[in-house]
């Protein structure tokens, strides 16, 4: 197997500080957040951004001081920074995908239209076209968020086009409000329609955050944990920090016999030049 790739999700866009007090929300904040679960394992920093009153922006500026805020305390490299162009519900997408402009290593890309909660997540074919040129034009690899089977079609349809880079790597989000259930066997269902040559992570959601990251260690994918899926540490206790829960998913991926990345070996495997 590949070394473990952990990704930190710290702030998400829809959590708040008043469901748990220590979600990021000022560049200051997430920066401080991102170099704890850095130096605890985390070798991918996925990224949303706030105005300072914790409302969810897409703002490129915004984006542009959290990342500079995270590269002043973090020395040399560092992790990869993985800007989310999902953004918020309701929100253009041509405001989702202005980050790019920024060219960071790596950024999500949303491969269907989801059910999330009260509201409909639209990410539709043309839509999905039109982010992958993008991140073509900037040399962006493309995180590949699945959160139904079809997702993985709509990805392979893209793949098809030539819109999608020789490395595929998805994220398989299960547990979200509406969509696909989290369970092993839907884990197991959906990694089985990914081509063989392509990488994987799983996003948990809420108290499946643990069940499906310890799977995916045995099974050789990656993890991705961090108050935007899951503010708790265990039923009824909220995680101190991002940091808290990268610690646990290193000892236990120890515990399990499998090394976790840098994120240079992150690198690597991901194909990232």
């Amino acid at each position: 197997m590949d070394k473990l790739i952990i990704t930190a999700a710290i702030c998400g866009a829809e959590v708040t500080k008043k469901e748990n007090p220590n979600v990021p929300y000022t560049a200051e904040e997430i920066a401080m957040e991102a170099k704890r679960a850095y130096d605890a394992g985390a070798s991918i920093i996925h990224l949303h951004v706030r105005f300072d009153d914790g409302t969810p922006t897409q703002d490129k500026e915004v984006f542009k001081r959290a990342i500079e805020a995270i590269r002043s305390k973090i020395p040399g490299r560092g992790p990869i920074i993985q800007p989310s162009t999902g953004g918020a519900v309701g929100m253009k997408w041509q405001e989702r995908i202005a980050v790019a402009e920024l060219r960071p290593e790596m950024a999500t890309l949303d491969c269907g239209t989801t059910n999330f909660g009260d509201d409909i997540f639209v990410n539709d074919l043309p839509l999905m076209r039109n982010f992958a040129k993008t991140m073509i034009e900037y040399n962006i690899l493309p995180e590949l968020e699945c959160f139904e089977p079809g997702h993985i079609q709509n990805a392979l349809i893209l793949k098809k086009e030539g819109l999608l880079p020789k490395h595929m790597h998805f994220d398989i989000v299960l547990g979200a409000p509406g969509a696909l259930n989290a369970t092993i066997k839907n884990l197991l269902f959906m990694t089985e329609l990914l081509p063989p040559e392509a990488t994987w992570t799983v996003a948990g959601i809420g108290r499946f955050e643990l069940p499906l990251a310890v799977n995916a260690i045995t099974m050789g994918g990656h993890v991705r944990v961090g108050f935007e899926d899951n503010i708790y540490y265990s039923k009824g206790v909220l995680a101190n920090s991002n940091a808290q829960l990268v610690e646990r998913i290193v000892r236990i991926a120890r515990e399990l016999g499998r090394e976790v990345a840098t994120a240079d070996e992150a690198r690597k495997i991901l194909g990232i030049e």
